[in-house]
């Protein structure tokens, strides 16, 4: 569990930095340069996200119940996760969808969360998608203070918003029926 946890502040503690410091997350831009900036934050967010695949692999060996979720939840869980990937994809495809949330990533991200939450009851899963839950909310919350930054995307269109859905809906039927099972090693169906 240690080794998730570890992970787990690695890549959301890189991911904060904006959240709690902004003006200390523009001087290490400004002093390192945008090229070893990135570099260094890359290489942190990639050291997390190893850490967290590692310990949630090896906390799944030695589980530990917190709660039986009802076999109900997981259907509502597996309706949550429809809009995911379509957000996720608006976001790099912006159009109405991302004019309307504003911020697609982060509502995909607390979908995911709940969604899981909803169907997995082991302490490894509470930590790991609750992390996940209260970052994205305190990343929303914090946003509203926060300088907006570009994030390279297409130029919006109205065109978007169709690739976002129906790509987003692809990546999930893919998901749902062989890369989760593939990945994780548990089938959703």
């Amino acid at each position: 569990m240690t080794i998730l946890i570890i992970g787990l502040i690695l890549f959301l503690g890189i991911h904060s930095l904006s959240i709690v410091n902004e003006p200390l997350r523009n001087r290490l831009h400004d002093r390192l340069g945008e090229g070893a900036f990135k570099g260094a934050y890359s290489l942190v967010s990639v050291i997390g996200l190893v850490l967290i695949v590692w310990g949630y692999g090896a906390a799944r060996m030695d589980p530990t119940l917190i709660y039986t979720p009802p076999g109900w939840l997981r259907h509502l869980a597996m309706l949550l996760l429809i809009p995911v990937f379509p957000l996720l994809f608006a976001t790099y495809f912006p159009g109405k969808i991302k004019a309307r949330l504003k911020h697609p990533m982060l509502v995909a991200v607390k979908l995911w969360a709940v969604a899981h939450l909803l169907a997995n009851g082991m302490l490894h899963d509470v930590l790991l998608f609750g992390a996940f839950l209260a970052w994205a909310v305190v990343d929303r919350i914090s946003m509203k203070r926060r300088t907006e930054r570009s994030i390279p995307t297409l130029p919006a269109s109205r065109a978007n918003d169709a690739i976002a859905v129906v790509g987003g809906l692809v990546a999930y039927v893919i998901t749902v029926f062989w890369a989760h099972q593939w990945l994780f090693g548990v089938s959703p169906v």
